[in-house]
Formats: C-alpha cells, structure tokens, sequence
C-alpha cells in the first residue's frame, strides 16, 4: 500500500502521513522543505520517498507525476496550499497568483492525472484538501475562499460522474473549519474561534475517506455551521462571513 501526499512537511499533510504509516502504508512526501521532510521520514514507521518540488508551478506538477506514475499508488492527498488575509484592493497580486496556482492548479492538474490511472485499473482514492471556507464567500480573504470553492465544486462533480459510472475510485473533499497549522502565520490571521489540532482532523480525514465520505467536515461545530450556510440567503452569509473573517486582523 502507498499514499502520495503534497504539503506534506507541516499541519495536516504532516499528521496524515504519520496516521498512514501506522496504518502500513508507504509514503511518497512531496513538499519544497527538504529539512522538514526528512524529519518527519526519521518519525514514519514505514518505508518514505522524499520529493522536494515546488508545485505551484504548474510545470512541476507534470514533473511529478512522471516521476511516481509507475509507483502503484493506492492513495492521493492534494494537501498543498496557503491562504492569504486582507481587502482585496490591498493584498498582493503575485502571492494571489501563486495562491491560485497552488490551491487550483496543482489540485486540478494532479487530480486529472492520477484519476485516469485510478480509474483505468478501478481502484484508488483521491482526497483534495478544501475547507469549510468553500461553502461561502469570504471577504477579507476573498481569493483563498474563491480557490477553496473551486476545490469542493470540482471534487464534487468528478464524484457523481464516478458513481454514475459505478467506479470503484473514491474522490472526496476534507473542509476543516479552523485547524492550529502553519496556515495561521503564512496568512497572517489569529483565529477568532476553538481550532481542532491538526492530529484530530487528519485522523477522521483518513477514517471518513475510507468509508467513502465525499464531504469530510470534521467537528460537531462545524458541521452545523456547514449546514446552516445552506439555508442562508447569500447576501447574509457574506455579510456574517466579514464580521468573523474581520476578528482574525492581527
């Protein structure tokens, strides 16, 4: 058994390879800290292949692929990914962009390669990293909540073609509310409510996976607030979005 997973050298990536090694699997690592990656290798239980690879670039994400296509992978964990907080007039257009290509990009491109495979041999599982910011709009972190939108829609839709077809490949979306990760400082935020540790999402993340949960939202708390979102008018649940988002200003 073998997992593949990007963003892997902190957080939740960095949670999800340790629970799979317990459970036997072999790792292929996949982040740009060579040093990070090699302390978390130290601590698997299991056999681990490090690459270091930037994939934001999109070029990358090809490179990728290429290098582990002939690996039999049984799991993908598109984990990668940043977010960034402040008026969209006032942030930053490169770190946008970068933010795109990392959270849409690199999810889209490794998704659809993977996918053929898993689908070719009917086997595998794809588990994209969304969050529970993909069920709305997020002013004051307006493009991290566009991408995360993206990823949940896009899982969701490659899904129902899967059941369609009656496939034995699994694809589903984990959108955590509020996790304790690196994200915090790379997004400059505070959080304004409880977050869950990065150990307990990935543990139900890779629990519900394998029980075939399309949506994975981990926490009773979250759960209900995923829930009522669906039930407000949108204007509303935008407007109550930037009083929370507005509390994370450091």
């Amino acid at each position: 058994m073998k997992a593949l997973i990007t963003g892997a050298s902190s957080g939740i990536g960095r949670e999800m390879a340790i629970e799979l090694s317990n459970m036997g699997y072999s790792l292929i690592l996949v982040a740009r800290r060579t040093n990070k990656l090699e302390e978390l290798k130290k601590e698997l239980k299991t056999s681990s292949q490090i690459i270091t690879l930037d994939i934001s670039k999109p070029e990358n994400c090809y490179y990728l692929y290429e290098e582990v296509k002939n690996e039999n992978i049984d799991v993908i964990i598109n984990n990668a990914g940043f977010g960034l907080f402040g008026k969209f007039k006032e942030t930053n257009l490169d770190k946008e962009l970068e933010m795109i290509d990392t959270n849409i990009k690199a999810v889209h491109i490794l998704t659809k390669l993977f996918l053929k495979d898993f689908v070719e041999k009917n086997r595998g599982y794809i588990l994209n990293v969304a969050s529970s910011a993909g069920f709305a709009s997020g002013p004051l972190m307006s493009t991290y909540y566009a991408t995360k939108g993206y990823v949940l829609k896009l899982t969701e839709a490659i899904s129902e073609e899967l059941r369609r077809e009656k496939s034995k490949v699994y694809i589903g979306a984990l959108c955590p509310g509020p996790v304790d990760t690196e994200f915090n400082d790379v997004a400059d935020v505070k959080m304004a409510i409880k977050q869950l540790t990065s150990k307990q999402v990935s543990r139900y993340a890779i629990k519900e996976m394998f029980k075939n949960k399309s949506i994975i939202v981990p926490g009773l708390k979250m759960k209900i607030v995923c829930t009522m979102s669906k039930f407000l008018p949108r204007k509303t649940l935008t407007k109550i979005t930037y009083n929370i988002q507005k509390k994370k200003e450091v």
